[in-house]
């Protein structure tokens, strides 16, 4: 028999169904995010390897360098991959800062009327050079006491292009740049010193198409002894620097020439490593003349 009482039980209608249902499906969804990996917590090593991620994708290099630093201040997780992308960026700095204060001092020397802005950008980017090319000669000393037999460029393939950065060339002939102007080529120079780096260390040098092919192969691993050539190189490089026409400190020179032959010297025979070897002796010959 039919009961002649409505049923107690509450009536749900088919929009307030459906919006309960999407509230409980939310629900799900923010308890899994919460669920999930926690961000690195701050001041670890793993939160300084995503932010110099964050920092060099920003093309800021040189909080990229704050960053691995932080990370190299133990010996962790993230410290060989951290170590080759600070050797490389510092050298490569190193390098694009090189190029533009020589630039810039040709710019000066063919400007006799107006030399004085030309010499104070001089100054600075080799003051910049300078900080930079110590920062690479320590890290590559420490870098030098480590034996594994591949070395691992664990970032993205940097931007810019291998091309001399035609801009200098108009500053080299005695031409100030306007500030945008002056500010992009230094931007693309300093590029161009880090690609420049890479490639070399991939054993392309000066082919970057080739040099990301072969990261890309070997998913950024390669030999040891290619890279090691390719840094003493660097540090050579690095050591013109203090020559007696420019910082004119030969005893930091002498240092970084010698740090590099005995770099080089445990390599296998190459003609690179031949070349090399050849430019260093012939380079303190000179110093103690």
């Amino acid at each position: 028999m039919k009961s002649g009482f409505a049923s107690s039980a509450p009536e749900i209608s088919v929009g307030t169904g459906f919006w309960l249902t999407v509230m409980a499906v939310v629900c799900m969804l923010l308890l899994l995010a919460a669920c999930g990996p926690a961000p690195p917590r701050e001041g670890t090593p793993a939160f300084f390897w995503a932010a110099a991620k964050e920092t060099y994708a920003a093309g800021d290099y040189m909080k990229t360098i704050d960053h691995l630093d932080k990370i190299l201040e133990s010996d962790n997780e993230f410290t060989a991959r951290a170590r080759p992308w600070s050797l490389l960026l510092t050298s490569g700095l190193a390098s694009g800062y090189m190029e533009l204060a020589d630039k810039y001092e040709a710019g000066g020397k063919a400007n006799k009327a107006a030399p004085g802005d030309f010499y104070k950008r001089v100054g600075a980017y080799r003051s910049m050079a300078n900080r930079l090319t110590l920062h690479f000669a320590d890290g590559f000393a420490a870098f030098n006491k480590e034996t594994d037999e591949t070395v691992t460029l664990a970032f993205a393939f940097p931007p810019g292009s291998a091309a001399p950065v035609p801009q200098l060339a108009t500053v080299a002939t005695g031409n100030l740049l306007p500030v945008a102007g002056a500010d992009a080529a230094e931007r693309r120079a300093l590029e161009r010193g880090i690609l420049l780096a890479t490639v070399r260390s991939a054993g392309a040098p000066e082919d970057p198409a080739k040099a990301e092919q072969i990261l890309k192969e070997s998913e950024g691993k390669v030999p040891r002894a290619t890279f090691v050539l390719a840094m003493a190189k660097s540090l050579f490089e690095g050591a013109q620097l203090y020559s007696r026409q420019k910082i004119n400190d030969t005893t930091k020179m002498t240092i970084l020439c010698q740090r590099a032959l005995e770099a080089i010297k445990p390599l296998p025979d190459s003609h690179d490593k031949k070349d090399l070897d050849v430019e260093i002796h012939l380079t303190l010959q000179k110093l103690t003349t």
